[in-house]
C-alpha cells in the first residue's frame, strides 16, 4: 500500500488530476476502474475521482509495489535519483533547477508566503525560458525554493511552482509567482478578472502633462514577435468592445499619469488594464511617446544619443508596483496589500 497526506501544494484540484500527476503512466481508464473497486480510496471511502481534495486529505493506493513502480516510473524511490533510460527525472532536474539559483544573480524576494512568491527582477532575465537552454526566473524560483527545503524533489512531480505573470526580458520589476495550486487559482483569477493593479514606471519621449487613458486594437505577429496597435477609431469604431479574433486582434486598454516633465522626456507611471505583449511599449509608440531605450518601437536616434551618453541599452520599464483586492482566508494577509520595488539606478542616472 502507499499512503500520501494532501499538504496545501496540491490542495484544490479534482483527486483524478492528482492521481495523474502522481500515475504519470496510468491510464484514465486503469484510474477509474481501480476507484471503483476500492484500490484507491479518499479517506478511507470509495472515491469516484471528481472530489476536490483538500489539505489533510488522505489518498491510498492497494497495489503491489511493482505495480505502484510501473505507474509511478520510479520517481519515487531514493528520494527521485534515478535517471531512468537515459531521461532527467526529479533529483536530475533538482540539480538543475539549484544551478539557476545560483547563476542568475540580482533577483530578489519582495514578499512570500505558503501559496505566492513576489519577486524583483531585474533587466536582463527572462522571465520563462524561450528555448531549452535558456535560464530564467521560472527555474531560478524552483531552485530557490528546494534550497529553501519549502519543496522536494518529489513534490515537483505533484505540482511545479512557476511564474505567474510574464515580463519581457528586459524590463525590470515585480514578477507574481505560485509556490502551490492554490496560489496559482489565486494569480490566475485576478489576472484574467484584472482585479489585480499593476502600475509600471517608464520614460517616453517628448512631453507629456495630463493624465489620460487610451485604447485601441493590438495584432501580434508571431514571425516577427512584433506588434501592432490600431485605435478604435481605425477599426471602423467596431461595437464588440474587446474582440477575441484573429483578424480582429486584442483590445488592450492603457493610461498613464505624468510624473516629471523634463527637456526631452516625460516620467510617466503606467497602469494596465489589460495584459498582453509588449503593450506598454506599442501603445506609447502608437500615439507619439515611444519608451527611452526601445529600439523594437522607439526612436532609433533618440535611444543612440542616451546610449552614448549614459549607457542606456534597452527600454526603461519597471513593474514597480502591485495592489491586491481584498481577498478572504487563506490570502487574507494579501487583502488591499500594495507591494514596491525601488527603480534600477539608470532611471536616476538619466535624470535631467
Amino acid at each position: 500500500m502507499y499512503q500520501t497526506i494532501i499538504t496545501d501544494r496540491e490542495a484544490g484540484q479534482r483527486l483524478d488530476k492528482y492521481l495523474h500527476r502522481i500515475l504519470p503512466n496510468a491510464g484514465s481508464g486503469f484510474l477509474y476502474k481501480m476507484l471503483r473497486k476500492k484500490n484507491i480510496t479518499l479517506n478511507d471511502k470509495k472515491a469516484n475521482g471528481s472530489e476536490k481534495i483538500f489539505v489533510g486529505d488522505c489518498v491510498k493506493m492497494f497495489f503491489a509495489q511493482e505495480t505502484l513502480d510501473k505507474f509511478m516510473d520510479g520517481t519515487i524511490q531514493n528520494g527521485g535519483d534515478l535517471l531512468k533510460d537515459g531521461v532527467m527525472t526529479a533529483g536530475n532536474e533538482a540539480a538543475a533547477y539549484r544551478s539557476a539559483y545560483e547563476k542568475l544573480s540580482g533577483i530578489s524576494v519582495l514578499y512570500e508566503n505558503d501559496h505566492i512568491l513576489i519577486a524583483d527582477k531585474p533587466a536582463g532575465i527572462l522571465s520563462q525560458k524561450a528555448e531549452k537552454s535558456d535560464l530564467s526566473l521560472n527555474e531560478w524560483l524552483i531552485g530557490y525554493l528546494l534550497q529553501s527545503g519549502f519543496v522536494t524533489a518529489d513534490d515537483l512531480r505533484l505540482f511545479r511552482p512557476s511564474v505567474c505573470n510574464r515580463l519581457d526580458r528586459n524590463t525590470s520589476g515585480i514578477v507574481l509567482c505560485a509556490k502551490s495550486l492554490q496560489g496559482a487559482q489565486l494569480l490566475g483569477e485576478l489576472l484574467k478578472k484584472r482585479t489585480l493593479h499593476k502600475y509600471y514606471l517608464t520614460y517616453v519621449k517628448g512631453q507629456i502633462t495630463q493624465a489620460q487613458s487610451i485604447e485601441g486594437i493590438l495584432q501580434k505577429d508571431g514571425r516577427t514577435n512584433r506588434v501592432t496597435v490600431r485605435s478604435l477609431v481605425e477599426t471602423q469604431k467596431e461595437s464588440v468592445k474587446e474582440p477575441t479574433s484573429h483578424a480582429q486582434g486584442s483590445y488592450i486598454k492603457t493610461a498613464y499619469i505624468p510624473l516629471r516633465c523634463e527637456q526631452d522626456k516625460t516620467l510617466l507611471e503606467v497602469e494596465l488594464f489589460t495584459g498582453k505583449p509588449h503593450q506598454i511599449r506599442a501603445h506609447l509608440a502608437s500615439i507619439g511617446h515611444p519608451l527611452l531605450g526601445d529600439y523594437k518601437y522607439g526612436d532609433k536616434a533618440w535611444n543612440e544619443k542616451y546610449r552614448q551618453t549614459y549607457g542606456v541599452q534597452s527600454q526603461l520599464l519597471h513593474a514597480y508596483k502591485v495592489i491586491f483586492p481584498q481577498l478572504a482566508l487563506p490570502f487574507a494577509d494579501l487583502s488591499e496589500r500594495s507591494f514596491v520595488c525601488v527603480l534600477p539606478e539608470i532611471f536616476e542616472i538619466v535624470k535631467e
